[in-house]
């Protein structure tokens, strides 16, 4: 198979997974609904008023945010290994994920111990400081130390030590709402609404246009820093923006879904199996499309397997991502023997 009909037939299987799965996630839960009826919600010509608005304000704006935050995770998890030159690089293991988990839930218990709600910007803006925190705290360490297993294990350090300090504030939290927050800290796309999925919608899709424009300089970062220097690329302001980027979007998946582990280590790998290629500008449009269906297919398992209880969405992608991550660490091993 050529290296065109390869990329048609990837996008394409890819592609057709998305749409199953976003029809699955439409169709399946703890109420099963027709074809029929979830067609004429879809068209504005259901009679049903309890399907309609199972469709309509549950599992439509679900769907659509599962999609929106599943490509972001990806692509976050791409530009981070980019960035680190690191296969097992990713928002969940290099702290990213925890940093911002923690600063949402310390905005939430403020603003809930006062009386307020917080908006989708005011949760963005926290997940995204605890997100920048987290890096730049990895960031700082990786001046001084140039094994990147080191670098990685300081990553995981960090996130338990995020993980720990939220636990600590939702444990001893009084209010009855804040002591939900434990079910967000597990990671969840439960409660989705269309103002979520416009607010993430703000963010996520100018964040993944911004990093498609940086495919060609990506290209270059991964022959070497040397390498990039030489056909003209400002190196430490495009390291910066790959660092803003994969922050955002790490930081807009926390604050509406929680933490989600492996995707973003699994979904670029697997990726880049199907393409055969490593080409940001192949890739990262495929990550896109990968990320979105597996958590599709993540979600799907987490609200339908055991209805009406729903599983951590971090349980099933860590079911999923683990395997491949081992799989990932056994095959450098090997590689490094030979």
């Amino acid at each position: 198979m050529t290296s065109k009909k390869r990329l048609i037939f990837s996008y394409g299987i890819l592609a057709l997974l998305l749409a199953v799965l976003f029809a699955a996630n439409l169709f399946w839960g703890s109420v099963s609904l027709t074809p029929g009826a979830v067609l004429a919600a879809l068209t504005g010509r259901g009679r049903d008023a309890l399907s309609v608005g199972i469709i309509t304000q549950l599992r439509l704006p679900r769907a659509v945010m599962v999609v929106l935050l599943g490509a972001a995770l990806s692509a976050a998890g791409y530009l981070l290994q980019t960035f680190f030159a690191n296969p097992i690089a990713g928002p969940f293991v290099m702290g990213i994920s925890s940093g911002a988990k923690l600063a949402v839930a310390l905005v939430m218990v403020v603003f809930l111990n006062h009386g307020l709600l917080t908006s989708s910007l005011t949760l963005i803006t926290a997940a995204f400081a605890g997100a920048m925190a987290s890096m730049a705290f990895v960031l700082a360490v990786s001046r001084r130390v140039q094994r990147m297993s080191i670098l990685v294990i300081c990553g995981v350090m960090i996130g338990y030590i995020c993980s720990a300090v939220t636990e600590f504030v939702v444990a001893f939290a009084q209010d009855s709402n804040i002591v939900n927050l434990h079910n967000w800290s597990q990671g969840s796309f439960s409660g989705m609404t269309w103002g979520n999925v416009r607010a993430a919608a703000l963010v996520v899709l100018p964040a993944l246009a911004a990093a498609f424009c940086l495919s060609k300089p990506m290209a270059a970062y991964q022959m070497g820093e040397a390498y990039a220097r030489s056909v003209g690329i400002n190196v430490k302001a495009f390291s910066r923006l790959l660092v803003l980027l994969s922050s955002l979007l790490a930081a807009c998946v926390t604050a509406f879904a929680g933490p989600i582990s492996f995707v973003g280590i699994a979904v670029p790998h697997l990726v880049k199996q199907l393409f055969g290629s490593a080409r940001p500008l192949v890739v990262l449009p495929g990550c896109c499309l990968g990320g979105a269906a597996f958590c599709l297919l993540c979600d799907l398992i987490a609200r339908s397997m055991f209805a009406p209880t729903e599983l951590s969405i971090s349980a099933v992608t860590a079911v999923f991502g683990a395997p491949v991550v081992i799989w990932l660490l056994v095959r450098r091993g090997q590689e490094g023997v030979r």
